[in-house]
């Protein structure tokens, strides 16, 4: 018999109650420290006391009232996404993957309104993760994505990771962007170099192509800047935001220059719930505490440390891990031995990492993570490590 839950996901046998910090509780009282802030979400942690006072105070004046009206909290946040980024222009969400609908009907509606409507190719990249709606799987292109769920939305085309030649022979008449992923992160952590991310603009530029960028996961100060992009000195044309930006609480983003949002005019898009009273309330929250240079410079600091010590771990398991490799607080430790293997023993060890493409284990921590609390997670990396070379050598 069926689920009553549908049963697409494959959970652990694990059940969190409460969480605070870095700290998740499970039902049957043992305390986990999250390597995994909810995959990249929860950038403040659990239970952030600014983020409860903002849900609470905004949850005892108003919740909800469609886009039919003015929202202040919305215009607020979007006057500080504008304020701190390239765009010029803001659009909410509730998701990642409804980011990745508009930041697609944005391009092709964008070449359309100049008068070049067959622009409508978008070149994506292999490994990518833009999402589990019809346009984001088509945009990704992975077999695991797409199987059993054509036909699938045409005028996609897909290259190898940071090939920059195949970039540049793609690009044809009918392309109307290029949309990629700073550092990807359901594909395995994997980084797209300062130096190619720039050539990537410039290649855009020169063929008179749309850029975006998604920063669903890698976005909202989880590299150490505001926007991964910012480390190449790049602007894209659109980009999508979500995760973090609600710091748990669903929303998201498109943000744009008022160019590339030229065609975007009223009626053209819409969302019920997007940008609603209470996700904007803890939206402006995070941006409040995300945004300082303070709060920056020690995600930086803390991000240093943490690669560090995770060097020195696959120094001293190196039949269990092969490298290091992300930026910031976005890092995947690249196994050697079976990733669930890693990931179970991670859990036997009450600490929780994500998996990923490539035989990698993600760790996004909160980005409040203590340098204390840095040093317990490699204490239970290293049980987990041990636990699983042991097994390894019988």
């Amino acid at each position: 018999m069926i689920s009553s839950v549908l049963p697409t996901y494959n959970r652990a046998p694990l059940t969190f109650v409460k969480g605070e910090g870095c700290w998740a509780y499970e039902a049957d009282g043992r305390r986990f420290l999250d390597l995994g802030a909810g995959i990249a979400v929860n950038v403040l942690g659990h239970a952030h006391p600014a983020l409860v006072d903002a849900l609470t105070s905004q949850a005892n004046a108003i919740w909800h009232v469609s886009n039919l009206y003015q929202i202040p909290e919305q215009q607020d946040l979007a006057d500080k996404l504008v304020a701190h980024s390239f765009a010029d222009t803001v659009f909410f969400t509730n998701s990642g993957t409804e980011s990745c609908e508009l930041a697609v009907k944005m391009a092709r509606k964008y070449w359309y309104e100049k008068g070049q409507p067959e622009k409508t190719d978008i070149i994506g990249f292999e490994g990518a993760f833009h999402g589990r709606s019809s346009a984001g799987i088509a945009a990704a292109g992975s077999e695991k994505m797409v199987k059993g769920f054509g036909p699938l939305l045409p005028g996609f085309k897909h290259l190898p990771w940071g090939d920059l030649d195949a970039l540049k022979a793609a690009i044809t008449d009918t392309t109307g962007a290029v949309i990629l992923e700073p550092v990807q992160g359901e594909g395995g952590i994997r980084p797209m170099d300062d130096a190619d991310l720039k050539a990537v603009r410039a290649i855009c530029d020169d063929a008179g192509v749309l850029l975006i960028l998604d920063e669903v996961q890698c976005g909202v100060a989880r590299t150490g800047k505001l926007f991964a992009h910012e480390w190449a000195g790049i602007q894209p044309d659109i980009m999508m935001v979500a995760k973090g930006i609600g710091g748990g609480f669903p929303l998201g983003a498109v943000l744009a220059t008022e160019d590339a949002a030229s065609g975007m005019v009223a009626g053209s898009h819409g969302s019920t719930y997007g940008g609603n009273p209470l996700a904007c309330a803890v939206g402006n929250a995070v941006m409040d505490i995300v945004t300082t240079p303070e709060f920056l410079d020690d995600v930086n600091r803390k991000a240093g440390l943490l690669r560090q010590k995770l060097e020195g771990l696959v120094a001293e398991f190196p039949d269990v891990f092969e490298f290091v490799r992300g930026s910031g607080l976005m890092l995947g430790l690249k196994c050697k031995a079976a990733q669930g293997d890693v990931l179970q023993a991670a859990y036997d060890a009450d600490l929780i990492t994500i998996p990923a493409a490539d035989n990698v284990i993600r760790l996004l921590p909160p980005l409040t993570i203590s340098d204390d609390e840095i040093d317990e997670a490699i204490t239970r990396l290293t049980k987990a490590a041990t636990a699983v070379d042991a097994a390894q050598k019988g």
